[in-house]
């Protein structure tokens, strides 16, 4: 495949194309830099399962090399690890595909259509994807994931002249907001009494982490940065661009109209059932917070679900739209359970331990948060579940944060942070923005490796002047 700039998926011409000169216009520096990357991701980069593969062997080989395992005993390690977080595979899996009918519903459907209608212009596209696809994830991941992606499909579709793979990019690299918004796995778990490591570090509220003036100061800062960034990498006008137009169209919606007025029809199209079920649920979900249950994974797929059901309308215009996003998770289901074997090898080997230790060896007081970022964003190469993330790597962290006098919401947020900086390259959660939009990884990596640099470089600012901030 050549240039994603030069043609679409199907070899075919790109479908909008800027022809107001006859001479292809000189591109801008952030464009021939993103080209760059482009090339080289479309020469070097294979598929997210083939990456998850290999990572598999480089930690086999790094437990072997480094840190002396047993071969064979690594291998148990790895197949005992194997479905370790099943369960959370599933629940990742459900926010996905329920989030997916959710941002597909007609009330969020018609609200998209309305953003998108006032659009006209290339760079306005870029910067919207970036924003809907940060503020969504900043409220909550799996939904932030869905919508950026179905947003950007949008403004593909109408907007003249506007690079697709750049949207789709533009979209998921708001997923970084995640780690600084209301569902960051770290700071949500150590501000939950009773958590793993409440007797080293305590209780540490959500004021002291993702609200601290710190966090505020560099939530804003991305958001203002990231989007400009995204649409200064865009194509200047007389440079060729892709459009959505070679893809292969999704196929028309089935409507969830039964053409016998049967009884079974009557009760698929039912809208009494879906309200009652809905309501149902809403109910629990309201008693369940009056009664003091903590926001967790499971009660934001309670909602998500429930929520859809009542949006959709109808049982049967549900489970339509579900087997639609049920796409969009299959690379999820496939891949999960080899970087469970992979983090269950860094575990069993100390791997983590021994890569935590080097970075805190080289830290002191002041430097200790800058390097657990650095540390992170390495580590979740091969543990991308910011939950798992914290258990291997949190300990070490929380351990040195004692011993040298540094902030423990400020650790714990550099880890956080680190997790949520790799996002931008870890081809794992990219899988459902592929997904939606049948582009190949190589086509958006590009973009995203330029968003990591930025990006990078402002939560490791953020590192350094915490303690003049908080």
């Amino acid at each position: 495949m050549s240039s994603q700039h030069e043609q679409t998926a199907n070899g075919d011409a790109p479908a909008h194309e800027d022809t107001s000169a006859n001479q292809p216009k000189k591109s801008g520096i952030l464009d021939s830099v993103a080209s760059f990357f482009t090339k080289l991701m479309d020469k070097y980069l294979p598929d997210p399962f083939v990456f998850a593969i290999g990572l598999t062997l480089l930690t086999f080989i790094l437990a072997v090399t480094v840190q002396h395992s047993n071969p064979l005993d690594s291998v148990l390690d790895w197949g005992n690890g194997f479905w370790n977080l099943l369960a959370f595979t599933t629940q990742m899996a459900v926010i996905l595909a329920a989030g997916y009918v959710l941002a597909n519903s007609p009330v969020v459907d018609r609200l998209l259509d309305k953003i998108v209608a006032n659009i006209s212009k290339p760079k306005t596209a870029i910067i919207v994807a970036t924003l809907v696809g940060g503020i969504g994830s900043y409220l909550n991941w799996g939904f932030g994931l869905i919508v950026g992606g179905v947003v950007a499909r949008k403004l593909a579709m109408h907007v003249k002249g506007l690079h697709y793979p750049l949207v789709i990019a533009s979209a998921y690299s708001g997923f970084t907001f995640y780690g600084l918004g209301l569902s960051a796995t770290i700071p949500l778990t150590i501000a939950t009494p009773g958590h793993p490591l409440e007797d080293s570090m305590g209780v540490v509220g959500l004021k002291d982490t993702i609200f601290s003036l710190p966090m505020i100061i560099t939530t804003l800062v991305v958001l203002i940065v990231l989007p400009l960034l995204n649409a200064a990498m865009h194509p200047k006008p007389g440079r060729p661009v892709r459009g959505i137009g070679g893809l292969a169209d999704e196929a028309p919606a089935v409507k969830a109209v039964d053409v016998e007025k049967t009884f079974s029809s009557r009760l698929n199209n039912s809208r009494i059932l879906s309200m009652v079920i809905g309501l149902a649920g809403i109910l629990y979900v309201v008693m369940a917070m009056v009664k003091g249950r903590s926001v967790d994974l499971d009660l934001v797929n309670f909602i998500i679900l429930f929520l859809g059901i009542i949006l959709l309308g109808t049982p049967i215009a549900y489970i339509t739209k579900l087997n639609e996003g049920i796409k969009t998770v299959s690379g999820i289901i496939l891949q999960f359970p080899f970087y469970a074997g992979i983090m269950a090898i860094m575990a069993g080997s100390g791997l983590v331990e021994t890569i935590s230790h080097w970075f805190v060896s080289i830290s002191n007081q002041d430097t200790l948060p800058f390097w657990g970022l650095v540390s992170s964003f390495f580590i979740n190469f091969f543990a991308p579940s910011g939950g798992g993330h914290w258990v291997i790597q949190g300990p070490f962290m929380i351990d040195a944060a004692n011993q040298l006098g540094a902030s423990i919401p400020e650790t714990s947020m550099s880890v956080m942070l680190g997790n949520a900086w790799n996002d931008l390259v870890q081809p794992f959660w990219i899988l459902p923005a592929l997904a939606i939009s049948k582009l190949k990884l190589k086509d958006i990596m590009g973009y995203t490796v330029i968003d990591m640099f930025v990006v990078g470089l402002i939560y490791i600012a953020a590192m350094f002047g915490w303690a003049l901030l908080g």
